[in-house]
């Protein structure tokens, strides 16, 4: 399962941009809460979900805050944040093998000048639903790591033996070894559950394929370095995926790479070097359903005029390449039977004729809560049987499927809070909050019995702006659901920027304020 580009994981590594979607804990009007240990959850602690693999009624998440993990179709979730074997380290990709389910970390970081680039913080598995785990170190390589042995070819090689900027974005299994996708360090092996890595050559920019008996002259370089005076766009790895045991696809910065021996030797595919190409060089993002034996490609616009934003696909092994919803950016994909989900900037778009057609849900609403998700942003997307799950950049939804009956069913989703440390306390989040984007969550609570419940906002200067319930009986305890604002005044009008004022009035009791930033 393969992330979204560099830029996207350096804003959501970057967490003062969005703490309002990562950390909503921050915004608790009274006291702070300490980072939160592996319990148990009624919703993951994110609401940035990157990727999901499913198993059965076995959900792993990758957030922004963690490892999120349910046994149970989403019911109960056991979140891996704030504690010694994860600290309060991003996740930058995971990965689902024989049981064994592998995470890749990464955290944002100060480099001289003041710029924030995001830093590999190494890999993490477990082989017992995360009672325990193994941590493997962000893979560098000796200084004096200066060359590669290839066939007869004794080729230069520059060592990475910084983590900045050297993260994993992807990881695949072939039988006994681990692959892994980064930028700085290239694509990587290890046979020995991560105690060793070895770099693995691709072809350079100027060549579409090697094979240890060709004759080659070539660095093996992603960044320039003191001896490789210039990098390469191939050598810049972003995904990768396996289609059986022998066959390797890996996306570049420079385009797909092929191997059917197992990563020893590689044929390249751009926009370029073929009849039918792929629509643009940066690959973000690989998928591969099995039932119709297609590859799937989220194919970006990188430096040839000609390249354009989009998706490609294969179902003859790469020789040619379809171009899907042109313009669209795609960050992964999600198979469902035959059918193709991909999460974009405007939703995710699904196909149930390989591409030929495309639908998006129409609105997501909480069949609960009645909430509606604001975002179009989705990351990620898996099902099984006929749960389907979507990662978005404003919390984690579950749809129950109609069979039959695409994007029709019991839609479910997670908003990331804390639960209250009493019952006269409140808190609202995302804060600051972009109404045209997302809705506020105003947490309560009515200690667990059932009472009339009116909130209303006002402007800085308490002048009336809205009322978003009133006298309706809620029954809510320390972790119940928020109410929701949808940013709009009584007249329908999405409310100007600026600093306003919720009062949460429960029964008899005396109101309990909040702030609110509105930002848009």
């Amino acid at each position: 399962m393969t992330k979204y580009l560099f830029l996207t994981l350096t804003i959501i590594l970057a967490s003062s941009r969005i703490s309002a979607q990562l950390s909503p804990d921050n915004y608790v009007l009274l006291d702070d809460k300490n980072a939160l240990s592996k319990i148990n959850f009624q919703n993951p602690l994110s609401n940035t979900i990157t990727d999901i693999i499913t198993i059965g009624d076995t959900v792993w998440l990758g957030t922004s805050r963690g490892v999120s993990l349910s046994i149970d179709g989403g019911e109960n979730w056991t979140n891996f944040y704030g504690q010694a074997d994860f600290g309060t380290d991003n996740i930058s990709s995971i990965g689902y093998n024989n049981g064994v389910f592998w995470c890749a970390t990464a955290r944002s970081a100060e480099v001289t000048g003041g710029q924030t680039l995001p830093e590999g913080t190494g890999l993490k598995y477990t082989t017992n639903l995360g009672a325990s785990w193994t941590t493997v170190p962000q893979p560098l390589d000796h200084p004096d790591s200066t060359t590669e042995q290839y066939g007869n070819n004794t080729l230069q090689a520059l060592p990475v033996t910084v983590a900045i900027q050297n993260l994993a974005y992807d990881i695949a299994f072939t039988p006994n070894t681990i692959w892994i996708a980064t930028f700085a360090g290239g694509l990587r092996k290890s046979t020995d559950n991560g105690q060793t890595w070895k770099r693995v050559l691709l072809p350079p920019d100027n060549l579409n394929s090697i094979a240890p008996t060709d004759i080659l002259d070539f660095c093996l370089s992603p960044v320039n370095g003191e001896f490789c005076g210039e990098g390469n766009l191939n050598h810049r790895v972003f995904s990768v995926i396996s289609t059986d045991d022998n066959t390797l696809y890996v996306g570049t910065a420079g385009g797909i790479n092929k191997s059917t021996d197992g990563g020893i030797s590689w044929t390249k595919f751009n926009a370029q070097n073929q009849s039918e190409p792929i629509s643009g060089n940066f690959i973000t993002a690989l998928g591969y359903n099995q039932l119709s034996n297609t590859v799937w490609a989220s194919s970006w616009k990188a430096e040839d005029q000609s390249e354009f934003y989009g998706v490609s696909s294969s179902s003859d092994g790469g020789q040619t390449w379809r171009t899907y919803l042109r313009d669209e950016r795609p960050h992964n994909f999600g198979f469902k039977d035959f059918h193709t989900m991909i999460p974009t900037d405007n939703g995710v778009f699904r196909s149930s004729d390989n591409g030929l057609t495309w639908l998006l849900p129409n609105s997501i609403v909480d069949a609960e809560s009645e909430a509606s998700l604001r975002t179009n942003i989705f990351y990620a997307a898996d099902s099984y049987q006929n749960k389907i799950w979507l990662g978005t950049a404003d919390g984690l939804i579950r749809l129950q499927e109609t069979p039959g009956r695409m994007w029709e069913g019991t839609w479910k989703i997670y908003f990331a809070s804390q639960p209250l440390a009493a019952n006269d306390e409140s808190y609202c989040y995302p804060n600051p909050f972009n109404p045209r984007q997302e809705e506020l969550k105003i947490k309560y609570s009515t200690g667990g019995t059932e009472a009339n419940v009116t909130i209303r906002i006002f402007d800085f200067s308490f002048n009336y702006v809205r009322t978003v319930i009133q006298n309706v009986s809620r029954n809510r305890d320390l972790e119940g659901t928020p109410e929701f604002w949808d940013g709009k005044d009584d007249n329908g009008n999405y409310v100007p920027n600026g600093v306003y004022f919720y009062r949460v009035e429960v029964g008899d009791n005396d109101g309990v304020y909040g702030k609110i930033l509105v930002m848009q």
